[in-house]
């Protein structure tokens, strides 16, 4: 198993152990960006948002972790 292969099941491993509290942080780093934008990328910034949670609940083969 490569490093990459380790760092992925450590990080799959995480995610399954901690999915609500990746979520919010990822949710609340994206709510600093949008007061620091002022509102004015809240789509980009919603996208984001969206495609890292899909990524991140997706790397076990299940979307289960994150909602």
């Amino acid at each position: 198993m490569g490093f990459l292969d380790n760092a992925k099941d450590k990080l799959s491993d995480a995610v399954d152990k901690h999915g609500d509290k990746i979520e919010g942080g990822i949710d609340k780093a994206a709510d600093l960006a949008s007061d620091k934008t002022g509102g004015k990328y809240d789509d980009k910034i919603e996208s984001g948002v969206d495609k890292a949670k899909d990524a991140l609940d997706g790397l076990d083969g299940k979307d289960d972790d994150i909602q």
